[in-house]
């Protein structure tokens, strides 16, 4: 994950760079819409309320999260893109009754087709509010003593996104600094509350 996190902060750094190298400030489109390509990393708090043996239990963990996306600027207010999502792996334990200690890992990756909105009339700084959903890919393992065992458990389950932010928009590119809430329906449902800062590099 160590390498992610440094290769995704090399790109943010060099993208800026390569958006000054549009020839006389022209751009390209497709279907008569703006693409762009965006590339974001943060950190998140994970909440998976994991059930065994009847009892319910809160495995929580700080995770960093990398997400890569490619969308469309619909119009000056509105874009449109598929991510992709990627975080690091979730570590918790509880004491589940007669079972006893158990240690929950939860790795977790997302696949979502996000819209946003931007908010008032700002030629720079603009907040904006997003939604999304698509499916998440975990794999939930939990090992215990000798009568537990074991056991990994892989799903691919709907998974929804709500974020509120802000754009500084510098015309070829534009840095976003984001809040996330991501939902996932496994177990008894996992929640993920997320901030990061991103580079979306128009063409």
């Amino acid at each position: 994950m160590k390498k992610i996190v440094i290769s995704t902060l090399a790109v943010l750094v060099a993208c800026p760079a390569f958006a000054g190298m549009s020839p006389n400030n022209s751009s390209w489109q497709l279907w008569g819409l703006d693409p762009y390509i965006g590339l974001r990393g943060g950190l998140g708090y994970t909440n998976l309320n994991y059930k065994y043996n009847g009892h319910k239990e809160s495995m929580t963990d700080m995770v960093w999260q990398g997400r890569a996306a490619l969308g469309l600027e619909i119009c000056d207010t509105v874009r449109s893109e598929v991510e992709w999502s990627i975080f690091s792996k979730a570590k918790d334990h509880a004491d589940f009754g007669e079972a006893g200690r158990i240690d929950v890992d939860t790795k977790m990756q997302t696949l979502l087709f996000n819209t946003y909105m931007e908010l008032g009339q700002y030629q720079v700084v603009r907040p904006f509010i997003g939604v999304g959903a698509g499916v998440a890919f975990t794999d939930v393992k939990h090992r215990g003593n000798i009568l537990v065992g074991e056991h990994s458990d892989s799903k691919t389950r709907f998974s929804a996104m709500g974020t509120l932010g802000v754009t500084f928009d510098m015309t070829h590119f534009a840095v976003d600094l984001a809040a996330r809430y991501n939902y996932v329906d496994i177990n008894s449902g996992l929640h993920n509350f997320g901030g990061d800062i991103g580079i979306r590099f128009m063409f």
